[in-house]
């Protein structure tokens, strides 16, 4: 697992802004790393599943230009709050993934609530969840969209 917090840089393409998380290179493969952005740790988690997730270029005619969001393409790539409410810590990136009950999970590594990695909803408490962002590839690199869950 990674501990450093990686640099974030933003895109501005076909009139929409695309921010870089960081790249293919800094992920590792099964588990977390955190990057940071706008006042938020965002924790990553790459579980690389066919040939293109590891690093082999895509001969996908309808790939060219798009960034590649569908997890049979480049592998699954998630992307949730590093904090844990729980424990008041930032330590979701260094959760085990897992299975629970058919869905992929992060335990976190204090009280090992599990979050599903798809929307960070916590299964043992439904009252919460962690913000969870859309992101995908573009080539090398790991692009963020705008979060798709809101929480204080």
């Amino acid at each position: 697992m990674s501990t450093a917090i990686l640099e974030v840089s933003e895109l501005a393409v076909a009139g929409k802004k695309r921010v870089r998380l960081c790249s293919r290179e800094d992920l590792v493969a099964g588990s977390g790393v955190v990057a940071w952005h706008e006042g938020h740790q965002i924790a990553i988690f790459y579980l690389p599943g066919r040939p293109e997730a590891a690093g082999e270029p895509s001969n996908r005619p309808e790939a060219v230009g798009e960034l590649s969001t569908r997890p049979e393409a480049v592998g699954e790539l998630y992307a949730v709050d590093n904090h844990d409410p729980f424990s008041g810590a930032n330590v979701i990136g260094r959760g085990i993934i897992g299975d629970l009950a058919g869905e992929l999970v992060v335990a976190s590594p204090i009280y090992k609530h599990h979050f599903r990695l798809r929307d960070g909803q916590c299964l043992e408490d439904p009252g919460q969840c962690l913000r969870h962002w859309s992101v995908a590839f573009d080539g090398d690199d790991v692009m963020l969209r705008e979060p798709r869950t809101i929480r204080a």
